[in-house]
């Protein structure tokens, strides 16, 4: 039985982006199984396997692209299928070679098939901190808005593709080497990712994005009975010092005053004898 990432209606219009976003969800509703085993090099070992994924996206698409005319335009979702399946396998072995498998889900695969193509429908969903990639886990209506946005790109730039059908060979030639380039930007993608952390958090906000209010910050964690007796100690230790200080600056003050008295007298002329 196929499963549910290469169940991918065979019916869509080129122009209905609403279709191409189910599409999308339900080709990266499950994660393709790889047989590559964790690599001692796993960047040499990325690097190899993007180039036969390109290569292999590029004779697809190109071999599709060659009916001319309007029986070109027949296969252009067939195109879209096969370089899917192809992105998404290579996408699933360079994780494991990278021994990262485990960590490959919805978002990620998202993100890295679809990030050069929409970045802006992951704004909200994924952010960078230094060397760590942070997923916002998607519910399933912010999944459905992420994959409209992507459908909108991808509808674009399929109509686009579609005029290439008119050019015999040319056409052809002409989408298999935006096939191999597409391809080789999905890998760059995930060898980014996974030599980042990679971190997920909680379920990203239905609304986020559709001018839903922005959620209401988090009190501030209480403090244990230890942690008060502590603060409270540390005041009155502080509060003890301040009147040290204070008692201090009184006692030099008037030390200062004593001496500047004792000054005056010792400086002051002797009154000379009154003569009798």
């Amino acid at each position: 039985m196929p499963s549910r990432s290469e169940n991918v209606p065979a019916t869509l219009m080129p122009t209905d982006h609403g279709r191409i976003a189910q599409a999308v969800l339900d080709f990266v509703s499950q994660v393709p199984a790889s047989r590559i085993g964790h690599s001692t090099d796993p960047d040499s070992e990325a690097r190899k396997l993007a180039t036969r994924a390109a290569q292999r996206a590029a004779l697809a698409a190109g071999s599709l692209a060659l009916p001319p005319g309007p029986l070109g335009w027949l296969t252009l979702l067939p195109e879209l299928v096969a370089i899917w399946k192809i992105q998404g396998q290579m996408v699933s072995d360079i994780a494991a070679a990278y021994g990262r498998h485990a960590t490959l889900g919805r978002e990620q695969m998202l993100w890295c098939l679809f990030r050069h193509t929409a970045a802006q429908a992951f704004r909200d969903l994924v952010v960078r901190m230094g060397d760590r990639l942070v997923f916002r886990r998607m519910s399933h209506s912010v999944a459905q808005r992420v994959a409209r946005q992507v459908g909108v790109k991808i509808t674009q730039r399929t109509l686009n593709k579609g005029l290439s059908r008119w050019l015999p060979v040319i056409g052809a030639l002409g989408v298999g080497a935006y096939a191999y380039y597409d391809t080789g930007q999905v890998a760059q993608t995930a060898i980014e990712m996974f030599e980042s952390e990679i971190a997920v958090e909680g379920d990203a906000d239905e609304g986020a994005g559709d001018g839903a209010a922005p959620a209401k910050p988090k009190a501030k964690p209480s403090r244990s009975s230890g942690e008060k007796s502590v603060v409270g100690a540390a005041r009155k230790v502080a509060g003890t010092a301040r009147k040290a200080a204070k008692t201090a600056r009184n006692v030099v003050g008037s030390a200062s005053k004593a001496a500047g008295a004792a000054h005056k007298t010792v400086s002051r002329k002797p009154r000379k004898p009154t003569p009798e």
